[in-house]
């Protein structure tokens, strides 16, 4: 069994990361980016995911 040495070697985070990408990505183009707390608020529970799997 491979041994983690840090929370980036963590698959389940670099997919994390690859979906806040998105995130990033869509809510900074059409309806989301007039929509100001919608898309804070999309943006903070997706980076939520990544530092829940970085402590836990």
């Amino acid at each position: 069994m491979a041994r983690i040495n840090r929370f980036e070697d963590l698959i389940c985070w670099q997919k994390a990361r690859i979906i806040m990408k998105e995130l990033y990505s869509i809510t900074k183009n059409g309806e989301f980016a007039k929509d100001y707390s919608l898309k804070d608020q999309i943006r903070r529970a997706g980076i939520s995911v990544m530092l829940n799997i970085a402590e836990g």
